[in-house]
């Protein structure tokens, strides 16, 4: 029997390290033996949409329409667009300080989903750019994100996430997260396809948004997925990213990182094609290691390797002794990390366990969420930093 608990325990361990580590090295080189894909020329200046849904934003909706109205593309071929459905704070008032934005609204709040369907509806540009209120956008992000569409095998363009440091844990945490995910969505784009574009800034050719299903929660990511699943690919471009606070502490970033996980384990359930190795077996490679992993089997491994260790240790020492005190080494690190974070002192190298467990821990919750539907669309946001 601890014949069976030694093959058990070393294959949970290979699959975690290849998931958080060994996928990374493997994409890196994949990418850098492909070499990078020619850079598209910047002079191409389409007519563009740029959508912004806000749900009671309106304390920082001006900075967000002044941010837009900055963007370095000509005024006459950018439509700015905001749609504040369901919103009852002044929301209105602020955006009739701006003739140059259409604002639309319904009074029945339905979920982010549904909102960017019925803005679509408005959308009459070849091309669609989606960007969430609480984000600052680079001067030259649509220029950067539309010039790609110059290739027809490009479906959606999607820009880098950047979080603001403000010395707090969140703060930290997640931003070292999307420096680690960043590696890999360049990898992604460089080899094939971006696997999941990101809210905060992702653009779209019109004629392929297919309207969304009410219930969905990670709208973007199931949106330009399908786009692959379509047969074309979308692009990482980071000279184009949105800038956003982080969240206001620990506890509204696991709030956050539950909601995706429910929607995760929701995408991966409408997903299923995207696994078909005959269909497109690079897309099916780049899907299961970057996200099917991290979203499903991977953590139940991790929450197993904790038993299998204990049972090897008691029966051959050793090693796996060793091993177990580096378990529980890094747990404890990272309840004290949580501990110091709550505090409000800070993390330290402790971070990096403490963000690692969080993130994994998420994952059960999102499960549970997704499980018994009990993931509304219409989510409570996360409370988020105040925007500089």
């Amino acid at each position: 029997m601890l014949t069976v608990f030694v093959l058990l325990f070393w294959l949970a361990l290979a699959v975690v390290a290849y998931t958080y580590v060994g996928y990374a090295l493997v994409v890196w080189v994949w990418a850098k033996l492909k070499g990078p894909r020619p850079a598209p020329a910047l002079g191409f200046e389409p007519a563009v949409t740029l959508v912004v849904p806000a749900y009671n934003e309106a304390d920082i909706l001006a900075d967000k329409v002044r941010n837009c109205l900055a963007l370095d593309y000509p005024a006459a071929r950018l439509q700015l667009l905001f749609i504040t459905d369901g919103s009852t704070d002044h929301s209105a008032d602020v955006l009739a300080a701006y003739p140059e934005v259409q604002h639309l609204h319904h009074p029945t709040r339905a979920g982010k989903s549904m909102a960017e369907n019925r803005a679509m509806s408005y959308v009459h540009t070849p091309f669609v750019i989606f960007t969430d209120c609480n984000t600052l956008l680079n001067p030259e992000a649509v220029r950067q994100l539309v010039r790609h569409y110059q290739d027809p095998g490009v479906g959606a363009v999607s820009g880098e996430k950047r979080v603001r440091r403000d010395g707090s844990a969140s703060g930290a945490g997640e931003g070292l997260y999307w420096q680690y995910e960043s590696l890999l969505k360049r990898c992604d784009s460089e080899i094939y396809s971006l696997m999941g574009a990101a809210g905060e800034l992702v653009s779209f050719r019109t004629a392929l948004f297919a309207p969304l299903e009410a219930d969905t929660v990670l709208d973007d990511f199931v949106q330009s997925m399908r786009i692959v699943a379509a047969g074309y690919r979308v692009v990482y471009e980071p000279a184009a990213y949105a800038l956003e606070p982080p969240s206001f502490s620990l506890a509204e970033e696991m709030k956050r990182k539950v909601r995706i996980c429910a929607g995760g384990w929701q995408a991966m359930a409408r997903l299923q094609p995207l696994l078909n190795p005959l269909r497109q077996p690079v897309v099916a490679f780049l899907y299961f290691s970057h996200r099917v992993l991290r979203w499903s089997l991977t953590p139940l491994l991790l929450l197993l390797l904790l038993p299998l260790n204990a049972v090897l240790a008691w029966g051959y020492g050793g090693l796996y002794t060793a091993l177990l005190g580096l378990q529980g080494l890094f747990y404890g690190a990272a309840g004290l990390g949580w501990w110091r974070a709550r505090q409000g002192r800070p993390a330290g190298p402790l971070l990096v366990p403490l963000y690692f467990t969080m993130m994994n821990v998420a994952v059960f919750q999102g499960a549970r969420r997704f499980w018994h539907n009990a993931q509304p669309a219409a989510w409570d946001k996360a409370q988020r930093a105040p925007v500089a």
